[in-house]
């Protein structure tokens, strides 16, 4: 399979994931101290909202994956013994989807990813599915490695991070600084202020951001 490195690479593979599989919704995810800070690749837009979700809430199987250096698997959200994120499966319950498998994706034996996948039935993965995300999370890895160096040479000037708007999330930066001038608040606050609104009206946080950078939403001061 094709693994030239680009966002639309990671894109082709999370939908091979769907088309050989047999899953319903996949995406390639990025995570640096603990917080998704991009869907690099998704096999739909779907998929891509749904891997977001672990971003607007700061919790989900994905940054467990990451966090534990393991895969972590869930067969049904809606089990009522199920409370590992009781801000995002609520998230992905209205969405419909019930079962999700995330794999780590690491480069250097550092974990820095998670290849997730999305199913809205409650049922357990085959051992077929479970070998093959597992490979292509190893695939991932060269395109995530990619990302890596492209961010280090554009951090010591030699050029610009390529294609970062198609898997960054830049209206969330925007609406950030924003708020961080109407509130006068820190940059963390200001984004915290941000995914709390979008947690408390059941959206996510792109579409809080867009209505901020709008000028359809004004966050109130505490």
């Amino acid at each position: 399979m094709d693994v030239q490195p680009g966002p639309s690479a990671a894109d082709r593979l999370c939908q091979a994931c769907v088309a050989l599989l047999g899953v319903e919704a996949t995406a390639i995810s990025l995570v640096s101290r603990g917080v998704n800070i991009g869907t690099l690749g998704a096999s739909a837009t779907a998929a891509r909202t749904y891997d977001e979700a672990h971003f607007t809430h700061g919790e989900g199987p994905g940054l467990d994956a990451v966090a534990q250096r393991a895969p972590v698997l869930v067969t049904d959200l809606a089990d009522p013994s199920e409370v590992r994120w009781p801000g995002y499966t609520p998230t992905m319950l209205a969405h419909q989807i019930r079962a999700v498998f995330a794999v780590p994706i690491a480069v250097d034996g550092h974990s820095v990813g998670a290849l997730s996948v999305f199913q809205t039935r409650p049922e357990p993965f085959t051992i077929a599915q479970v070998t093959g995300l597992m490979e292509a999370a190893k695939l991932a890895q060269r395109l995530v490695l990619d990302v890596i160096e492209q961010q280090e040479r554009s951090e010591a000037g030699s050029g610009p991070l390529k294609d970062a708007d198609t898997w960054t999330r830049p209206e969330v930066s925007q609406a950030t600084g924003m708020v961080m001038a109407q509130l006068r608040l820190t940059a963390p606050d200001a984004l915290l202020r941000i995914r709390a609104h979008a947690y408390a009206t059941g959206r996510n946080a792109t579409d809080v951001a867009r209505d901020i950078l709008e000028r359809r939403l004004h966050l109130d001061p505490d």
